[in-house]
């Protein structure tokens, strides 16, 4: 009863349900012993009336000076970690579908539980686990967050359908097929945390120049948003490319963005437009080097005074490969060239590799991998490719996703010996783990949980 009006939050009523309850409890029984005692007094009477009256003051007064305790501030964290913790898989509901172009669909994605998301860092991608029931095990992909407001309340997704590949009996994709046939709104799908390091500094006054073809526009248009939104001074330039405007999504909702924000140049290139694409691209042809160097530069050296900027590709293997080797060439540290790549992309031609030497090779031609939860030892040598190939090859397979050391989804923990990386992981490694997509044993022994 206490703890109940404790918790009446007006004041003016605790004090007097408080006085109320304790002029009742003390007065009743005060009542019933005296009038036993003595029923004929009269002082009898007026102490009753004295009882019921102070203990009614007392209670009103002490129900003026309490309330519902305050939560403490440790009480507080916890509430608020509760509502904002999130770190594994998580379940979210497709609120909207929406068609973006003849091959890229976006999925708005709310939590199933209504609670707070994390806001993401522009650039980012999400992790999905989706159900198909031809599949022996969970489908695990990633894809980059295409959409930035300042309060999140969704995640978007847009994914191109990938057909099978011309001239070869490989399937097509299997979970963008999933999501663009299957996926519909009200649909339930998981999802862990947003990740990645392919991301951009809003706070940064330096030029950017955001690169892409096809799908590769998802993580520009965040990128392109929050630059707009945060820190309308810089001048970034948005260079994207597409065969023509029926596959160039986005283009309406980058336009607006550019009306709105003086310092976003945009270039679009179609490299086989129709005559209903008239007017709605800037150059016929491909985004490549020259079209930085003779367009991009010149106008950059003209608003800023200096060619001196970020630049951040995403797109086709071949698309990046010759952007990088271009901007290299043109004399750009490699440090200012940032791209996202979910399939093998070359390597640098001046990075120094990370992956398995000659002479480790050398000295353990073959090497002894323990799979500890598949109770498998195997022998791996150079020619099994990287730990992940070798492991579904034979018949062990652990979830994996862009196969290329961005996402983080393979890693697993080692508890002996060291691998090697093909090159420099970019998502996040925790301590006393290592990702399999992108590595090969180190040491003649190593024991991975898997």
């Amino acid at each position: 009863m206490l703890e109940d009006i404790r918790g009446i939050p007006n004041p003016l009523f605790r004090a007097l349900a408080s006085g109320l309850f304790l002029s009742t409890v003390v007065t009743i029984p005060a009542t019933a012993v005296l009038l036993l005692l003595n029923p004929k007094n009269e002082s009898t009477h007026k102490l009753i009336v004295y009882a019921a009256i102070a203990s009614a003051a007392v209670g009103t007064v002490s129900g003026l000076a309490v309330g519902k305790s305050k939560p403490t501030a440790s009480e507080t964290a916890e509430d608020d970690a509760r509502e904002t913790e999130w770190k594994d898989w998580r379940k979210f509901v497709v609120d909207r579908k929406v068609k973006e172009s003849e091959s890229i669909t976006s999925f708005y994605l709310k939590p199933v539980d209504d609670g707070m998301i994390p806001q993401f860092v522009s650039g980012q991608f999400l992790t999905i686990q989706l159900d198909i029931s031809e599949q022996s095990k969970p489908v695990i992909r990633t894809y980059s967050l295409s959409d930035y407001i300042e309060s999140t309340s969704h995640y978007r997704l847009s994914i191109k359908r990938e057909p099978a590949p011309p001239d070869t009996i490989a399937p097509a994709g299997i979970a963008s097929n999933f999501m663009h046939d299957r996926i519909n709104e009200g649909s339930i799908i998981l999802a862990k945390p947003p990740a990645g390091k392919f991301v951009l500094d809003v706070n940064s006054s330096q030029p950017a120049v955001l690169i892409s073809n096809g799908v590769g526009i998802t993580p520009m248009i965040s990128m392109a948003k929050a630059a707009s939104l945060l820190n309308p001074q810089r001048h970034i330039w948005f260079l994207h490319g597409a065969r023509d405007g029926s596959l160039h999504a986005f283009r309406d909702e980058v336009n607006v963005i550019a009306e709105r924000n003086p310092n976003l140049h945009i270039v679009y290139c179609y490299s086989r437009p129709n005559l209903t694409d008239e007017g709605k691209y800037q150059r016929k042809g491909y985004v490549d080097i020259d079209l930085i160097k003779n367009v991009v530069a010149p106008e950059m050296q003209n608003l800023c005074g200096s060619t001196d900027a970020q630049y951040f590709l995403c797109g086709s293997p071949s698309f990046m490969d010759s952007l990088r080797d271009g901007l290299r060439e043109w004399d750009v540290p490699d440090n200012k060239v940032l791209f996202e790549s979910f399939a093998k992309a070359k390597p640098k031609k001046r990075e120094q590799a990370q992956g398995l030497t000659q002479e480790s090779t050398q000295e353990h031609d073959s090497m002894e991998i323990v799979f500890s939860k598949s109770g498998k030892t195997l022998n791996w040598s150079p020619a099994d490719g990287t730990i992940l190939e070798f492991a579904e090859a034979n018949d062990i397979f652990p979830d994996h996703s862009c196969r290329v050391g961005v996402c983080g989804t393979c890693m697993c923990k080692i508890s002996e010996g060291e691998v090697d990386y093909e090159e420099t992981p970019t998502a996040s490694i925790d301590s006393g783990s290592v990702l399999i997509c992108i590595s090969k044993p180190k040491t003649a022994r190593v024991v991975l949980d898997i």
